[in-house]
């Protein structure tokens, strides 16, 4: 694309701690272990399940694993996409550098600003989940126990990205452990059989059911593509990636994987094992597990629960720290932003990125309660919104230069991008149109920034870099 630049040709880099001159690296010291533990993490299986699952119960009842199911079927495209497009262009920047170096600057803003919804919005949708799952042991206010939770997450977040991995990593195994334990109670409490599945009932508190229509999917498709949403936080790590051409496309295809094991096997067991219609379309997965074991095995999965929160926190911020650090390297901002936000301290950790994203994620928890399912409403516009973006940029993908260039290539190229952005474009028509408004809104006010102050300083404002692949 003509407005698109590349490194050879980048201006003079964001200012750094120690005043190099040298555009800022991050250093490669993940293996495809270490970046899948940490893109799981963010992906926080159990918090998904436990916090945004009984959101989909409520509205979809025994519909809620198809929901997950077809979501699904969705991000396997969405993933081959990553883990090409990421492959070509290892970049901190994630999806806009991606799509900014295939598509053009002004579409990479675009997908930029959706992005910045979502790392934004999650971490503290997460975070305020939190309360409710320590209640065994204490009871502390929702939008505290969220604060709290994001604050501890912003301090881990300035620490080594190696020992995150392994702090990530210890908290993920408990969180799996608890999403075992949920499946095999489900399982062994059966009540129904595996056709319950795909039965579309809901009930009332009173017992009185009611069919879900195949449409409720489709509005509600948002938040299912939201569940599994974080795979492609192996996009933001790979510039810390070792041989990120091979091990990008792994992190993230292993991740996707796990992701929907972890997450849609509980579902399919809670769904069988509710004791009735009410209770599951009530969603209150901690009362259910402790009806069926106990409350010291319900108090052990709401701590591991709690653990999982904490565990996505840390990733959340971690990685989102990662899209500001790469925004001010490529001076999306006025000079001191860039500067401030391209500013690394001594464990090579983007200090001041990280701080804020941290602190306006623990304000945000303070929300009212009321506004707090519009938050999640906006992000899944958002989500879809960007990987529609992102598969446009998979069709740009095999063009000129990048047509030969060493990456993973995805199959069915470019049958499945195709598929995408007609399905993603009529989901955005269907979901809710509050949301539809509030991020259009957003993204319309952007684009005025990118009329008025980026575009006219094109030689020197938003100009995408990507840090060279040493292994290319």
């Amino acid at each position: 694309m003509t407005d698109t630049l590349h490194p050879q040709v980048a201006p003079a880099p964001v200012g750094d701690a120690t005043g190099s001159g040298a555009p800022k690296k991050l250093a490669r010291s993940l293996g495809v272990v270490g970046g899948t533990l940490l893109t799981l993490s963010c992906v926080t299986p159990a918090s998904s399940l436990f916090v945004i699952v009984p959101d989909l119960f409520n509205s979809l009842g025994s519909y809620t694993a198809l929901a997950i199911a077809i979501g699904s079927l969705l991000c396997i495209a969405v993933a081959f996409c990553y883990s090409e497009l990421g492959t070509l262009i290892p970049s901190a920047g994630g999806e806009y550098a991606m799509v900014g170096t295939l598509a053009g600057r002004f579409a990479g803003w675009l997908v930029f600003i959706q992005s910045l919804i979502v790392v934004m919005i999650v971490p503290a949708i997460i975070a305020m989940g939190t309360a409710e799952y320590l209640a065994p042991i204490v009871d502390i206010d929702p939008s505290l126990a969220g604060a709290l939770v994001m604050i501890a997450a912003t301090v881990a977040g300035l620490l080594d990205l190696r020992a995150n991995a392994w702090i990530t990593g210890i908290f993920l195994v408990l969180e799996v452990v608890a999403c075992a334990v949920v499946s095999v109670l489900g399982f062994a409490h059966a009540e129904r059989g595996v056709g319950s599945l795909v039965e579309g009932l809901t009930a009332d508190e009173s017992g009185a059911t009611s069919s879900v229509g195949f449409a409720a999917i489709l509005v509600a498709m948002g938040t299912a593509l939201f569940v599994t949403q974080g795979f492609s936080t192996a996009i933001y790590l790979s510039e810390e990636l070792e041989n990120p051409r091979k091990n990008v496309a792994r992190t993230v295809l292993w991740t996707l994987a796990l992701a929907v094991a972890i997450i849609l096997i509980p579902v399919a067991a809670l769904t069988i094992g509710a004791p009735d219609l009410a209770t599951l379309t009530g969603g209150n997965i901690s009362e259910m597990v402790t009806a069926w074991s106990g409350s010291t095995v319900g108090t052990f999965i709401s701590l591991c629960i709690a653990l999982a929160i904490i565990n996505a926190g840390i990733v959340m911020v971690i990685q989102n720290s990662r899209v500001l650090f790469a925004s001010g390297r490529d001076k999306a901002w006025p000079e001191p932003v860039n500067r401030a936000f391209g500013t690394l301290n001594r464990f090579n950790a983007p200090w001041i990125s990280t701080l804020a994203v941290g602190i306006p994620g623990a304000a945000l928890c303070f929300v009212p309660e009321d506004q707090q399912s519009m938050l999640t409403s906006i992000t899944g516009v958002a989500v879809a919104a960007l990987y529609l973006l992102v598969a446009v940029a998979a069709l740009f993908s095999r063009r000129g230069a990048r047509k030969d260039a060493p990456a993973w290539r995805q199959p069915l190229w470019p049958a499945l991008p195709i598929l995408l952005i007609v399905v993603l474009g009529y989901v955005l028509t269907q979901l809710d149109p509050v949301a539809l408004a509030w991020t259009g809104g957003i993204t319309v006010v952007s684009a005025l920034y990118w009329v008025f102050y980026l575009r006219p300083r094109q030689a020197t404002r938003w100009v995408i870099t990507i840090p060279e692949d040493d292994e290319a």
